[in-house]
């Protein structure tokens, strides 16, 4: 290959670091600025990663868009839990309070029960209610 000389001025502390890195690779201070240049010149490099951070933050977007209709979900869920419950609850006469009480303790049990079942088992109520959503509108 014919090789054209050029000359350049380098400062004086990258022109020691230039040849400290020669010495430490064994090799000519040619190949390291032929290489840098060429990496320099070379437009593909910054496409390259270009497309790759376009890659991840299409992903991070669509992993984003993901949790926030899980949260709107999960959000929509307990607002009528409470809603239906706040109607359904007749209030309690001072001396069944304490069975009440007892009875509320052994439910929350159960629903913490239920809970690490369904965590261990992966299932979500967001995919199941996505999941029944998409096949009641599918069935209209």
């Amino acid at each position: 290959m014919r090789k054209q000389k050029v000359t350049a001025y380098l400062d004086a502390r990258l022109a020691d670091d230039l040849e400290a890195l020669a010495a430490r690779r064994r090799v000519p201070t040619t190949r390291i600025v032929e290489a840098a240049l060429a990496s320099f010149l070379s437009p593909d490099g910054a496409e390259q990663n270009e497309a790759a951070i376009t890659r991840r933050l299409d992903r991070l977007t669509r992993a984003i868009e993901r949790l926030e209709r899980d949260q709107e979900i999960a959000a929509e869920a307990l607002a009528l839990f409470i809603r239906f419950w706040l109607i359904a609850t007749p209030p309690i006469h001072a001396e069944l309070r304490d069975a009440a009480q007892a009875k509320g303790r052994e439910r929350y049990a159960g629903f913490v029960d239920a809970l690490a079942r369904r965590l261990a088992k992966g299932t979500t109520l967001a995919r199941e209610v996505s999941r029944e959503v998409s096949a009641e509108t599918e069935s209209e």
